[in-house]
């Protein structure tokens, strides 16, 4: 019996390797890619952007207070609309004059 199991723990182990990796190069794929697009859903869930609600941001989307891409009625966020709409929320500090 003590054989079966190291044959377990071999195989065990072995799927938790792969699955690391796989995990390890999915989570590369999204950061990685610049033809990456985001479902609302995914912005809420990642907190790519600063909503909490998936119908608030979806209706700001609406009324174009947004950077998004509307694809065949479907909305999506690419890379570049998030640094856009980054970029419109930064606040910059102050510059202390001389």
């Amino acid at each position: 019996m003590t054989g079966r199991n190291k044959a377990t723990r071999r195989h065990h182990s072995k799927l938790k390797r792969l699955l690391a990796a796989s995990a390890a190069q999915r989570q590369a794929a999204d950061e990685g890619s610049e033809f990456r697009r985001w479902t609302p859903e995914e912005v809420v869930e990642k907190r790519l952007l600063p909503y909490t609600s998936v119908r608030v941001l979806k209706q700001r989307c609406y009324r174009r207070e947004i950077f998004h891409h509307n694809d065949s009625g479907r909305i999506t966020f690419t890379p570049e609309d998030l640094r856009k709409q980054n970029a419109l929320t930064a606040i910059e500090p102050f510059t202390k004059s001389a």
